[in-house]
């Protein structure tokens, strides 16, 4: 199997959490047997900010939790790795270590300041989330469910400029969270390819965070990547319906509807981090999120099913990950 690629994985705000108290080698101890057991080595780390942290504490979140990364590597060398470059993701996987990536979910940290943007970059963030589930100086976010809330609107004046100046810098454009106003602001926009690194469809799971057909074709119009996302409510519209058979039946949707080569995983798993969420929260949401992938130990159970359902040896090893090097090999500096 070639090297697998989870495109997103919000480990970062509990490594910083958990550092914050005084423990060390967190990614070692606590996440590094499941990569290894399931053969995951390449993470995509995204940075996720609370909302309770912005906008004041936006900024100072995010580099709290790039500078644990960078810790937890220095504490570790001979097993994890900060990769900035495709060369480095090699690297990494040569010499048996898990190789992460920084991601930012959401452009909230820069607030309305494009010169930050320099300093994430060399700090080595190399996909640029425009908006998580909420409004931005870049656009609006795609709301998990409904809210009470005025017109929404499309990418702003600072957000074609951030979309510009990422992409001259070799950073990759993620619209997933982003609304459909936004997304095809950004189809405009963008000149290189773009991922959705953790969305499913929506003619299969009804999500406003899904794409449609025609954004899936959007997408791979200009050579972009779909990531599948494991997290129940984005994989069906029912609980009883959420497993790794109607999972992967968004694989076959993507695949029939562009083919494989515009398809990678990027599961999204949260069961790890419930543990910071408001019981209040939990008690009130329609559905109570689970994961239909339970860690990344249960990897090779999407390589098997893709197997029982006729997907060559080829077609899953673009789908697990050669994809998404397709298009950092394009788009990276």
């Amino acid at each position: 199997m070639t090297n697998i690629i989870d495109a997103h994985f919000d480990l970062l705000m509990d490594v910083a959490i958990q550092r914050e108290y005084g423990r060390k080698n967190v990614i070692v101890s606590e996440y590094l047997p499941g990569f290894l057991a399931g053969g995951v080595q390449t993470i995509v780390a995204a940075v996720y900010i609370d909302s309770k942290f912005l906008p004041e504490m936006g900024l100072r979140k995010a580099l709290q939790q790039i500078s644990a990364l960078h810790a937890e590597a220095e504490e570790a060398p001979d097993k994890i790795m900060v990769c900035k470059s495709v060369d480095d993701i090699e690297t990494a996987r040569k010499a048996g270590k898990v190789g992460f990536v920084l991601s930012l979910e959401g452009a909230d940290p820069l607030y309305n300041d494009l010169s930050m943007l320099r300093i994430f970059y060399e700090l080595g963030v190399r996909f640029m989330g425009l908006v998580w589930s909420r409004r931005n100086f870049v656009g609006d976010g795609s709301h998990f469910s409904p809210v009470r809330e005025g017109k929404k609107g499309g990418i702003t004046e600072f957000g074609v400029q951030l979309v510009e100046a990422a992409e001259a810098m070799g950073m990759i454009i993620d619209v997933s969270h982003l609304n459909d106003e936004g997304f095809w602001d950004v189809m405009e926009i963008a000149k290189k390819p773009i991922i959705a690194s953790h969305s499913n469809c929506r003619s299969l799971a009804s999500s406003m965070r899904n794409l449609t057909d025609e954004q899936i074709k959007a997408i791979a119009s200009i050579n972009g990547v779909i990531g599948i996302n494991g997290v129940n409510i984005f994989v069906a519209d029912r609980d009883d319906e959420s497993d790794l058979e109607h999972l992967l039946n968004h694989v076959d949707h993507i695949a029939a509807l562009v083919g494989v080569e515009h398809i990678g995983i990027g599961l999204d798993i949260i069961e790890p981090f419930m543990k910071y969420e408001s019981p209040v929260a939990i008690t009130e949401a329609a559905r109570k999120d689970f994961d239909v992938v339970k860690g990344h130990i249960q990897v090779p159970e999407i390589v098997s099913a893709l197997a029982k359902r006729g997907y060559t040896d080829e077609a899953t090893q673009l789908i697990m990950g050669k994809n998404f090097i397709r298009v950092y090999k394009e788009v990276w500096k």
